[in-house]
């Protein structure tokens, strides 16, 4: 990737020796890191060099009467930018002609920042976010503006929310010989790097066991839940977020899926339930007795898993853990290989040019003495 702000601009922080000296050094460092739990070849899987994000956030920065985007430069400061080529094509070839739609008074006033997401066929939304409110004469130029753009436009202020046309866009992953439909809604969140996500599926899928039922955990709005269920028999899903489970339904819909069960609780919620300690409305539809769950999937947040959720966890055969962050995955194998053994890794190269990868990890159950 060629950029004229590499080295000043903080979003890209690893860029000396190009992509495959970057991508050496992540793939060296996770093997170090992982070796005490993991002695075989980590399978690494390639982002593409350029043109990677299918979502973006950038600030406005107001200068005199012009604007722009900025980004934090290395130094903390913002960074007006002339260009980001992290991002789509369609993102990269909009971001020039809205931004000189923005330079309206109507529409550049308070303007703070302008996030992007993009799906299939050019499909996107545009998020406007201001520091005031937004009056008729916003609207009546955002309207004009993504009518000429052909685009989605979200504004955004302080209990406020306007939207024009759609506030989602529908991405397609292309997993195995099969496409998936994902209905991703402004201001929520989505893989950004829609590329390595279809890897990273079609990976976890392709470790999975050939018999039973699959329990998954921190499901979101199901980005691996609904290809697992052409795989198994039946899933059941969890999830706190009222709104990721609201979207991995209509994403069911959209696949025309129906083995899946979605349930809105905690990991500890599910837990209590599981073992009959509490009984909960939300569950009273499923019967858990129809489960024979012999593989949990794991995506946990940043913060990884909590004791109890790792526990859990280890009472199944096989465990499946897709991780966005190395140091807490480190923390949580520690605990998780007192009874099972690592027997599969994966780097998935999320995040080009900076230092966070996903790892994807396979357990199994460690035959008892």
């Amino acid at each position: 990737m060629e950029c004229s702000h590499f080295g000043v601009c903080g979003s890209c922080r690893l860029y000396e020796g190009g992509y495959e000296a970057q991508l050496e050094r992540k793939l060296k460092q996770n093997k170090e890191r992982f070796a005490p739990f993991f002695k075989g070849e980590i399978e690494l899987f390639r982002s593409k060099e350029s043109h990677y994000r299918s979502r973006a956030e950038f600030r406005i920065w107001h200068e005199g009467e012009e604007i722009s985007y900025a980004m934090t430069s290395m130094e903390k400061k913002p960074l007006p930018i002339l260009e980001c080529p992290q991002v789509r094509e369609s993102i990269a070839e909009l971001m020039p002609k809205l931004l000189e739609k923005l330079q309206d008074p109507k529409l550049k006033e308070k303007l703070f920042g302008c996030d992007f997401l993009s799906g299939a066929n050019e499909d996107m939304v545009v998020s406007l976010l201001y520091h005031r409110k937004l009056d008729e004469a916003w609207e009546a130029k955002a309207r004009e503006i993504a009518d000429e753009l052909g685009i989605s436009i979200v504004g955004r202020s302080r209990k406020q929310k306007i939207v024009i046309g759609k506030e989602y866009v529908i991405e397609v992953l292309h997993v195995g010989n099969r496409e998936f439909l994902y209905k991703h809604i402004e201001n929520s969140f989505t893989q950004p790097n829609a590329g390595v996500n279809e890897k990273m599926v079609a990976w976890a899928i392709d470790e999975k066991e050939p018999k039973g039922d699959l329990l998954e955990l921190y499901c979101g709005a199901g980005n691996f839940t609904i290809p697992f269920a052409t795989q198994y028999e039946k899933v059941l899903a969890t999830e706190i977020s009222k709104a990721s489970i609201a979207a991995a339904k209509e994403n069911m819909r959209l696949n025309e899926v129906e083995n899946i069960e979605f349930v809105r609780m905690s990991a500890e919620e599910f837990t209590q339930a599981l073992d009959r300690v509490r009984t909960f409305n939300r569950m009273k539809h499923i019967d858990l007795d129809a489960y024979n769950f012999s593989t949990i999937f794991v995506d946990p947040p940043r913060a990884g898993m909590d004791a109890k959720s790792c526990d859990f966890s280890a009472r199944f055969e096989n465990i499946i853990y897709i991780s966005c962050n190395p140091e807490t995955l480190f923390r949580d194998l520690q605990h998780l290989t007192k009874t099972h053994k690592v027997e599969k890794m994966a780097l998935f190269d999320q995040f080009p040019y900076t230092h966070h990868v996903e790892m994807g990890v396979k357990l199994r159950r460690k035959e008892r003495v």
